[in-house]
């Protein structure tokens, strides 16, 4: 298998930097491990990377999707594989943060019935009515275990775990225990640090996108991307597009988007720590150039 390990942590723990190191050192190629940055015209927010990264190292699945289209776990790994196939002599890197799609890569996908149309047509008319913040909740109740994961504006995500239980009567959370198709486990390393070092670490970052041209980007893809693309449930975007429309002031929004952000990264620390087999790093004993040139020694 063309895949040297995965390198996973949560938003702002230093992954770019190390992984592009690493890809060079080891002659590799990375495979994005993130929802958020699979959608074209969405990079400041979700931290795709530069075309200076991409000079650097190639990179597979990131800025390629139209901000229209809806993505899976089950289509990242159909992708993935694909690639892979394709470049059988190539090393390969998978890092980013989203748990879900290593999980859909190395163990494979549950076999959920497929959802019949008049469920689908019930739960929209469900969702418009009583709203998303009622559909939340609802998904709270009948799976607090997939919920756990998903953020309060992931529209589809929410509506993913309430239509699994009306169709089977069980919880999305199980049937995600019930795995086929993958192609076995590979060294996951999960950066991880002290949380009130890596809070820190996300305001500060967050604030840097904040002048480095975030919200001219929303102000741009506004005029392009329809409001009901999945795109848009990417962190902060909904939050800047409130501060656009003048409901919320800059430092409102800053605030915000900082305090989702954290909350984000908690959820991802939780998944890594439970639902991913991984060698934990702690960025906060090791520099940089320490965790660098161990795995360098064990990969190269």
């Amino acid at each position: 298998m063309p895949i040297l390990f995965a390198l996973v942590g949560p938003t702002a723990i230093g992954k770019t930097e190390l992984s592009l190191r690493l890809a060079e050192a080891l002659d590799a190629e990375i495979m994005g491990l993130d929802s958020r940055q699979i959608y074209r015209g969405f990079r400041v927010g979700t931290a795709q990377p530069s075309e200076r990264d991409k000079a650097r190292v190639k990179h597979h699945l990131t800025d390629f999707l139209e901000p229209s289209e809806r993505f899976s776990a089950g289509a990242f790994a159909k992708l993935a594989k694909g690639i892979f196939a394709q470049h059988p002599e190539q090393n390969f890197l998978l890092v980013g943060g989203t748990g879900l799609y290593l999980q859909a890569l190395t163990e494979g996908l549950p076999e959920i019935p497929e959802i019949p149309g008049e469920v689908k047509t019930r739960l929209k008319e469900f969702h418009e009515r009583e709203g998303l913040k009622a559909c939340y909740e609802l998904a709270r109740e009948l799976d607090p275990a997939a919920m756990e994961r998903i953020l309060e504006s992931d529209t589809q995500r929410i509506l993913r775990v309430i239509e699994v239980f009306w169709v089977s009567g069980k919880r999305l959370s199980d049937w995600q225990l019930e795995r086929k198709g993958g192609l076995g486990a590979v060294p996951t390393f999960f950066l991880n640090q002290d949380r009130a070092a890596l809070y820190e670490k996300i305001d500060r970052r967050t604030a840097a996108m904040f002048k480095n041209g975030w919200l001219e980007e929303v102000e741009a893809l506004a005029k392009e991307v329809p409001l009901s693309a999945p795109a848009w449930n990417s962190l902060g975007y909904r939050e800047i597009l409130k501060l656009l429309s003048g409901a919320l002031s800059k430092s409102e929004c800053l605030e915000l988007v900082q305090r989702e952000t954290r909350h984000f990264a908690k959820r991802q620390i939780t998944w890594f720590k439970h639902q991913t087999p991984a060698h934990q790093i702690d960025v906060s004993a090791f520099t940089t150039n320490e965790i660098f040139e161990r795995l360098v020694k064990e990969f190269g």
